[in-house]
Order: C-alpha cells, then structure tokens, then sequence
C-alpha cells in the first residue's frame, strides 16, 4: 500500500515537473519568435517600400505582398527559434540550479528530452504545415502579384516610355512614346539591323506583352509603315502592314526561364522523379525533421551543474547551429545535381551533425562515466581475489 502511494506522489511530481519544463520552453519559444518575427518583416517591410520607390509596386499591394513574404519565410525561422528557445531555457535551468535538483530526484536528460520532445512535435508538425502547405501557396502569390506588376506596368520590366533603348549591341533600337496602364503604346519607332537589310518600322500604336515564361517584351505594331533597305542606297522597298510583332530579349535578372519549382504543390513534388523537384520536396521536408533532430542535440550542449565550464558547450552550440543549416543548403544542392545519389537523400547532414555532437560529448557523459567505475570496480574486485 505504502508504496502504492509512493508511485502515485513520484507519478504526480513528474506531471508537475513535465508541464513547468513545457512552460518555461513555451514562453521562450514564444517571445523568441514574436521577436524574430518583427525583425524580419521590418526588414521585408523595407525592401517592399524600396521596390514602391522605384515603382515595382504598387501601393495597394504592399500589405498582400508583405503578407505572403511572412508567410513564406516562417517555415526557416521556426526551427532555429526552437533551438535558440530550449538553449535558453536549459541554461537558466543550469544557471539556477534546478537541473541539479531535478537529476537528485530521478530527472535525467532522458526525461528532460522526453519532456521537450513534448512540445517539439507539435511545433514540427506545425512546422510541417506552413512548409508544405503555406509555403508554396505563398510563393504563388508572390509570383502572381509580379507577373500582376509587369504586365499592368512595362515600366517594371525596363520599357519606360520617351526612351531610346538599344538591345543586342545596339543591333536594335527600339523607342516608345507612350505606355498606358492597358499595354498600350504610341508612337514607336524600331530600327531592326539583325538581318542582311536592315528595316524601319513606324507605327502610330500597338501593344505590349510581357512573356511570362522567358521574361521577353513581346512588341506587336498596328497599321503602321516598313522601309527595308541599306542607308545610302537607293534599293529600298517600302511598304504598309496591318500587323508587326518582334521580340525583345530580356536582360539581367528577368532573363531566361522563371522557376516554378517554389510554387508547386508538396503532392506534385511528391509524384514526381526529378532530382530537382525532390530536393525542393526534401527542402520543406527539412524544417520540421530540423526541429526534432535540435531537440535531441540541444539537451547535451547544456551543462548540468552552474559550476561546470559552459562556454565550450555554447561554442559547440553555435558551430552546430550554423554548421546545420549550412550544410542542409549544400545537401540539398548536391542532391539536385545528382552529386550525391537518391538513396542516401538530403538529411544525411542531419544526422552527421548530430552524431558528432554527440561523439565530442562523449567523455563527459555520465553513462559512460559510470560505466567506466563500473569495469573499473569490476577489476578492482578481481584483482583483490587472485591470490597474492
């Protein structure tokens, strides 16, 4: 009986001790990630205001756009939020000594690891929601709203209007008078010297389209006058069209193939067998595994005792911190290129992050400390019963 009710008491003070732990983590975790939060949507924030100034967006939209960049990035700051939060909250444990306390009455690291594993799932499969769900959704509107941008303003593409422009080494020249917010141009001028003979074309209007694919202005003139000939020659054709389309390169940044791969949907990542559409699938995938794997690397990087040197354990924190995300950038790219095969995935840098975490730990655990004494007792007993 009277151990019955010993059980029941050590039950209930684990409960207690459980749900303090699970407190104290989730009031860290909590303002730790209000505070990143509101640091990089002030930055985001910013960089939105920069692209109105330059006229890349439009007023009405910096809410939206801000909005799907937030939601977007979430997914990245949750799992060094998490990690940030048990270090925390661990080392004020240590600090005051409570983790002695708490290892005098039963309450190891694996009971600690239980605890936070506790709240570690939950925040991963939240994680996991934003990553796979959210995420795309958001760069689909972030793409949406761009491509929204440049086709209502040529402006945000680099055609300005009363502007000479001079593209393929000056091989074309294009000059526009007038864009309106419908795509409409006036008074065009093109001087096109790509071919054998090179060609004038005038138009008093036309239209202007965006190719979303390529990122190339595609100009087509209406009703407007051709002069095909060599300057200084008299064999020149003159003639009227109805209808005139040339294509305009797109330079820079906006040229060449948009990737959609960020836009697309986890469950047609997850039917395909491209290298690259499974990185990006792993890619979201790593967030919330990020979180649980930290978890079990953060319990040891914590010293037990107050008196104990911690700033070996907290450098060692800091070169996992970044050593992890560095490396899940490269896994991810070698993965993509076919550099490192299928099967062997992109978490492997998980797992070597916290194996030598926990190999550089090793003499300092008490297990194996203890079961050091333990073969040492052992041969100290044999010793004292061989005969002298």
């Amino acid at each position: 009986m009277a151990e019955c009710g010993i059980a029941s008491i050590g039950k209930i003070m684990l409960g207690i001790v459980d749900r303090y732990l699970l407190s104290e983590a989730t009031k860290v975790f909590s303002a730790i990630v209000a505070i990143l939060v509101l640091i990089v949507a002030s930055m985001l924030f910013l960089r939105t205001l920069e692209e109105v100034n330059v006229g890349a967006l439009s007023v009405h939209l910096v809410l939206n756009f801000l909005g799907f960049q937030v939601v977007r990035d979430m997914p990245n700051l949750l799992p060094p939020a998490f990690f940030l939060a048990l270090l925390v909250t661990l080392s004020r444990f240590s600090r005051d000594s409570e983790l002695i306390a708490m290892s005098a009455c039963g309450i190891g690291p694996r009971r600690l690891l239980r605890a936070m594993l506790l709240l570690a799932v939950p925040v991963a499969l939240v994680t996991a929601w934003l990553s796979l769900v959210l995420q795309p959704w958001a760069a689909a509107g972030i793409h949406q709203i761009r491509m929204q941008q440049k086709e209502q303003a040529a402006q945000i593409a680099g055609l300005q209007p009363g502007r000479f422009y001079l593209e393929q080494r000056g091989e074309l020249v294009l000059y526009i008078g007038a864009i309106d917010r419908q795509q409409s141009l006036g008074d065009v001028f093109i001087l096109d010297r790509r071919g054998d003979v090179a060609r004038l074309v005038v138009s008093k209007g036309g239209q202007h389209r965006l190719e979303e694919e390529t990122g190339d202005h595609i100009v087509t003139l209406s009703s407007g006058h051709r002069f095909d000939g060599d300057p200084g020659s008299a064999a020149f054709m003159i003639g009227d069209f109805e209808e005139y389309r040339i294509r305009i390169r797109a330079s820079g940044a906006a040229q060449g193939v948009i990737s959609k791969r960020s836009t697309t949907p986890s469950a047609t990542l997850l039917a395909s067998s491209d290298l690259p559409d499974r990185a990006e699938l792993e890619h979201r995938l790593a967030a919330p595994l990020a979180i649980l794997i930290l978890t079990v690397v953060a319990i040891p990087l914590v010293a037990l005792s107050p008196r104990q040197r911690s700033s070996g354990r907290l450098f060692l924190a800091f070169l996992a911190y970044f050593s992890f995300f560095n490396l899940q950038r490269l896994a991810e790219n070698w993965l993509a290129t076919g550099v490192t095969p299928a099967w062997l995935t992109s978490f492997w840098y998980q797992i070597l992050i916290l194996g030598v975490v926990y190999l550089v730990l090793l003499p300092e655990s008490l297990w194996l400390k203890r079961l050091i004494e333990r073969l040492s007792g052992a041969q100290a007993a044999r010793l004292r019963g061989q005969p002298g």
